[in-house]
This record gives structure tokens, sequence and C-alpha cells, in this order.
């Protein structure tokens, strides 16, 4: 399992962007995972020259963009409330993620309905499809975070889409911490029932050729039933087992590192970036 190519989520260290790029290269991994929703770095805030001169800095450092992300859960395709402009900002997000030298935009787009009779499911449908078609002539890919659905309803999507503009960043502990997140009011957290539906590294297997970049993420459910956001390597995930399931599938692609919690983010992921290398 050595080699495998490490990026850290550069939101998650707290700090300023290019002040925490440069920690990045001084940690020594090769890759960044750059949020441009909002801040200085979203779409309109760079023209053409403002792109070029960022991928050039990145580059000088030795790093690589992972993916962009934006989206983090404030959109959702399923509604067609908004959806005319949400297709067209996904558009400008698309562009930007080609213009700065990555194929991959990272980004959650609601919580997916069960059933295809439900309403909902045609009006993602058809804005994931539009999302999809503009991503393949350009030569990019929206990568659905994986989290609110097992991962057979994510595969149902991408294969009711079709086209190669529509792909998966696949996040193991999301799919631990979403059960619990989901649960309604007073209704006990069934563990081995919630694993079994969601199989937070089984689902590898399901999803396995749509997979183009995974978050390094960590987590567990307190015995109380609350979801937590643990370091890497202190959760529930088997590191092990779940990266060599990448390997089976074909996995080159990045393990980026998302801590949105804790007192310590900088050591924290410095200690995940060691796990990774000694797994």
């Amino acid at each position: 399992m050595a080699g495998l190519k490490i990026a850290v989520m550069l939101g998650c260290l707290r700090m300023e962007a290019f002040e925490g790029m440069k920690r990045i290269a001084e940690i020594g991994v090769p890759g960044v995972h750059i949020g441009v929703e909002g801040g200085g770095f979203a779409p309109e805030k760079l023209d053409r020259p403002a792109r070029r001169k960022l991928a050039e800095d990145i580059r000088s450092l030795g790093l690589e963009i992972s993916a962009v992300s934006a989206w983090g859960g404030n959109v959702d395709l399923c509604d067609s409330e908004g959806a005319e402009e949400n297709v067209a900002w996904a558009k400008r997000i698309l562009d930007l993620a080609v213009d700065l030298g990555t194929n991959v935009w990272q980004a959650h787009v609601g919580i997916m309905p069960r059933e295809r009779s439900n309403p909902r499911w045609g009006t993602l449908l058809r804005n994931v499809n539009e999302i999809s078609k503009y991503a393949e002539n350009i030569g990019a890919c929206l990568a659905m975070e994986t989290g609110p659905e097992p991962p057979a309803i994510v595969r149902n999507l991408i294969e009711s889409v079709g086209g190669k503009g529509l792909k998966v960043n696949y996040d193991p502990a999301n799919l631990v911490l979403w059960p619990a997140i989901l649960k309604k009011a007073g209704e006990a957290y069934d563990r081995e029932k919630a694993l079994e539906e969601f199989m937070p590294i089984e689902g590898v297997k399901i999803l396995g050729k749509y997979i183009v970049h995974t978050h390094a993420k960590d987590a567990i459910v307190t015995p109380k039933g609350e979801p937590k956001e643990v370091p890497l390597g202190m959760g529930w995930i088997d590191w092990p087992k779940y990266v060599r399931y990448l390997q089976e599938e074909g996995y080159k692609g990045y393990f980026a590192i998302e801590r949105e919690t804790g007192l310590d983010p900088v050591g924290d992921i410095v200690k995940a970036v060691s796990f990774l290398r000694n797994l």
C-alpha cells in the first residue's frame, strides 16, 4: 500500500489560503484540495489571468490540485426552485476547475430520493444530466460526495445519466455519519443495520469504477447515537481494507485528508499523513 497519493483539504487547516498551501508543501504531500465557494477562489473573483497565476503559484510550491470543492450541502439539485441558477453556477465552477488544471469538482448535490417515482428524482436527474453533459464536453466531471444515501442509490443516478461527466468522491466516514444524522427523533441508532445499508467500505465494490477522488476522514457513532468525526485511524473505517478495495478497483487518485473538527487541525492532519504512509 506504499505510495498513496495524499492531498490535504486546504480549508481544514484554518489558515490564510497561501499560508496553508505553504504548510501543506512543508508537510511533504503533493496535493491540495481547494474550496472555491465564496472567498478569494470563487469563480467570480478570478478572471482568466488570475486563474493562470493561481495555478502557477500552486505549482511553484510543488503542489497539484487534487480537486476543487464547492456546494458543501447548501444546494439541492432535487429541488426545482433555483435550478436554473444552480446549473449555471455549476458550469462556472467546472470552467474554473479546468482553468486551474484539475478536472474534478467535488460536491454534495442534495439528498437523493430512494424511489424513481418521487418527483424529486426526476428533477435531480434533469439537473445532473445537464451538468454532466457540460462537464464531459470540457473534459471535467462532477464528483458527487457519498453520504446521505447508500452507494447503490448513487450508482443508480450515475447510470441513469450515463456519459463520463458524473463521478464519485467517496467519503467512507460520511457513510458512518449520515445514518445517525438522518435517524428520526427518538429513534434508536442501530449500528449493524446502518453499516449494512450504507456500506462504508463495501460500497467501494458498488461504486468502484466511478470513484475519481476520495476523502481520508474517519468517524464513529457514540453509544448515545451521536455522529462524531474523529482523527484518522481512530474511527470505524478499516483503512487497510478500504485502500485495498480501492486498489482492486483500479483507483489511482488522491486520498484528500479532511479534518473538520478538533482543536488542533494541523496536528491531526500531520498525524493523518503519517497514518496513511504507514498503513
